[in-house]
C-alpha cells in the first residue's frame, strides 16, 4: 500500500486540497482528523470535529482510543486500498498516525504550500479563525448522517485533472470545539472571582467591596480591579503584599 502524508499547520486548508492531491497521487483512501473515507465515503472512524475540546478532538485525529483505532485498522484490512493519503500537521503526526495504526511509514510527504498559495492559505486560517469553518472531504449528504445538529454547507469546485476537468465535493462543519460564537461576561463573573481569591488570603478579615470597571477606551485593553478589605490587627501589609 502506498502511503503519503499531506501537512501543513492547522486551518491552512489541507482538507479543502486532499481529494485533488489524493486523485492527482492516485490514492483511493483517505485519513482524515479520525475518518476513514474511501471513494468519497466514510468507510469507518469518527471525526474528531465531533468532540466538544481540543484535547479530546487532538487524541481522536491520532486514534489514541483503542475501540477507535481497531475500527479503524479492520476497516483498512478489509477494503486494502491501493494508496492512502494521510493529512497531518506535521510528519510526526502522520508518522504517529501510522504507528497507531499499524501502517507502514509514508513514502513521502507534500507539503500544503506545495498545493496551496499563500493568499488561499491566509484566506483558509481567516476562516478557521474568525467563523469556525472546517472541511471534510466528502459530499453533505455523505455527512449528514454522522453530523446531527451541526451546520452543514456544501462546497463545490472543479479542476482540471489528466482526463478533463473534474469536480469535487466537500463539506464545511462547525465543530463546538473551535466555534463558540461571541461570549461575553457580566462585572459579577470576574468581581466573585477576585473575592473568592483573596478570601483564602491566612491575613485577610473579611472582603467589603469589589469593584470592576473595563478599560475598553484606554491605550491597555483589560480590567481595573479595586478591593476593599480588612486585614488582621498586627499584620505588615506592606511586607505581606511585596512578598
Amino acid at each position: 500500500m502506498k502511503i503519503m502524508g499531506l501537512i501543513g499547520p492547522s486551518g491552512t486548508g489541507k482538507s479543502h486540497h486532499a481529494l485533488v492531491v489524493a486523485y492527482e497521487q492516485h490514492l483511493n483512501c483517505l485519513l482524515d482528523d479520525g475518518l476513514l473515507i474511501y471513494h468519497n465515503r466514510i468507510i469507518a472512524g469518527i471525526s474528531a470535529k465531533e468532540e466538544t475540546n481540543r484535547m479530546q478532538a487532538v487524541r481522536r485525529a491520532i486514534f489514541l482510543d483503542p475501540v477507535h483505532r481497531a475500527q479503524v485498522r479492520q476497516a483498512i484490512e478489509k477494503i486494502q486500498p491501493a494508496g492512502l493519503l494521510i493529512l497531518g500537521t506535521s510528519a510526526h503526526m502522520v508518522q504517529r498516525i501510522c504507528e497507531n495504526l499499524q501502517l507502514p511509514s509514508p513514502l513521502s510527504f507534500i507539503s500544503i504550500t506545495d498545493v496551496s498559495c499563500a493568499a488561499d492559505i491566509a484566506e483558509a486560517q481567516r476562516l478557521r479563525k474568525e467563523e469556525g469553518k472546517h472541511i471534510i472531504p466528502v459530499p453533505v449528504l455523505e455527512l449528514r448522517p454522522h453530523f446531527r445538529g451541526y451546520l452543514l454547507d456544501p462546497v463545490r469546485s472543479w479542476w482540471q485533472g489528466r482526463n478533463g476537468r473534474k469536480a469535487v465535493e466537500r463539506s464545511v462543519v462547525r465543530p463546538l470545539f473551535s466555534y463558540y460564537g461571541t461570549l461575553s461576561f457580566a462585572n459579577t463573573v470576574p468581581a466573585e472571582l477576585v473575592r473568592h481569591c483573596v478570601q483564602q488570603l491566612s491575613f485577610i478579615a473579611a472582603v467589603h467591596k469589589v469593584h470592576i470597571d473595563k478599560r475598553k477606551h484606554s491605550e491597555r485593553n483589560g480590567i481595573m480591579v479595586t478591593v476593599q478589605v480588612s486585614v488582621y490587627y498586627g499584620v505588615e501589609i506592606k511586607k505581606r503584599w511585596s512578598g
